[in-house]
C-alpha cells in the first residue's frame, strides 16, 4: 500500500496540474528570506472531525484523527526542511477530554500516541509532551512519557506535542510550581507578591527555555486561539487559513510563511 500510494503521488506530481502546483510550490520556497524565518511554529490543527464527516461519511471519526496525524507528520517534515527549530502541535484540549470515552476520546488518545511514537523515533527530533498528564489515563500518559524519555538524547527539531493542553491549565500549574520552588528557598508570600517579575513565571511554563511562538497557524476557518499557549503567544503572528487540517498543503505552509515575512513585528512597542 505504501509503495502504491508513493507510485500515485509521482503520478499526480507528473501530471499537468502537479506540474503547475510543484513550479508554484518552488517559486513559493524562493521567495522566502532565510534570514527572516520563525524560530518557532505552533499550529491548532483544527478540522479533523469536519473533515471526517466530509470524506468519509458512515465511518468513524477515527479516520479524520488518522489523516490530520498524517498530516501533522508532513507538517513537520515541512518544518524540519526549512529550517525551524521548533515546532508545538496541539493535539488534545483539555475541553476535548469532555468527549465520550467510548466512541471519540480512546480512539483520538490512540491516534495521538501512535503519533508521538512516529515522531519521537526519527534521530532529528526530538519530543516533549506539553500538557498535564495527570488528566489522562495513566497507561496513555506513560506511553507518551516513554516516547518524551526515548527521544531526550536526539538533535534537530524540538517537536512539543501538546497534550491535554489548556492555557488556563498551563499558568494554573505555573503559578504552583513557582509556589512551591519559592517556599522551598524559604521566601514568604509577602516577599513574594513585592518581588516577583514576568520572568520568573515564564521559567514555570511548559515550554520553558524555548523561544515563544513567532508564527501560530490555526485551520479550518476558525479565527481565535481557543487558549493556546496565552503567554507565549502574546507577541505571535497570527494565520488563519479556510482549509480543514488534513487538506492543508504545502503550498499553504508556504504562504503562511510569506504572510509572516511581509508582516512588520513591533513586539508591542
Amino acid at each position: 500500500m505504501a509503495r502504491r500510494d508513493m507510485v500515485n503521488r509521482a503520478i499526480d506530481r507528473l501530471s499537468p496540474e502537479g506540474l503547475i502546483y510543484t513550479t508554484y510550490q518552488n517559486r513559493l520556497r524562493g521567495a522566502l528570506d532565510p534570514r527572516s524565518l520563525p524560530r518557532h511554529v505552533a499550529v491548532l490543527a483544527d478540522g479533523n472531525r469536519r473533515w471526517a464527516r466530509l470524506n468519509a461519511p458512515g465511518r468513524p471519526l477515527e479516520v479524520g484523527y488518522q489523516a490530520g496525524a498524517a498530516k501533522l507528520c508532513d507538517f513537520v517534515g515541512w518544518c524540519d526542511e526549512i529550517g525551524i527549530g521548533t515546532v508545538t502541535l496541539w493535539v488534545l484540549s483539555t475541553e476535548n477530554l469532555q468527549r465520550s470515552a467510548d466512541d471519540e476520546l480512546n480512539p483520538l488518545m490512540e491516534v495521538i500516541t501512535r503519533l508521538t511514537d512516529d515522531l519521537a523515533a526519527a534521530p532529528g527530533h526530538r519530543v516533549m509532551i506539553v500538557g498535564d498528564l495527570d488528566l489522562l489515563p495513566a497507561t496513555i500518559a506513560e506511553r507518551l512519557r516513554s516516547a518524551e524519555r526515548s527521544s531526550a538524547g536526539h538533535s534537530g527539531t524540538q517537536v512539543n506535542m501538546a497534550v491535554a493542553y489548556g492555557g488556563r491549565h498551563e499558568l494554573r500549574d505555573a503559578v504552583r510550581s513557582l509556589l512551591a520552588a519559592e517556599a522551598q528557598r524559604g521566601t514568604t508570600l509577602e516577599e513574594l507578591a513585592r518581588t516577583l517579575e514576568v520572568d520568573q513565571i515564564s521559567e514555570h511554563l511548559y515550554t520553558r527555555g524555548q523561544p515563544d511562538p513567532d508564527l501560530l497557524i490555526r485551520t479550518s476557518g476558525e479565527q481565535r486561539l481557543s487558549g493556546f499557549l496565552p503567554w507565549q503567544s502574546a507577541h505571535s503572528e497570527l494565520y488563519f487559513c479556510e482549509a480543514l487540517w488534513p487538506d492543508f498543503r504545502k503550498i499553504d505552509f508556504l504562504r503562511a510563511l510569506r504572510s509572516y515575512q511581509q508582516r512588520e513585528r513591533r513586539f508591542g512597542k
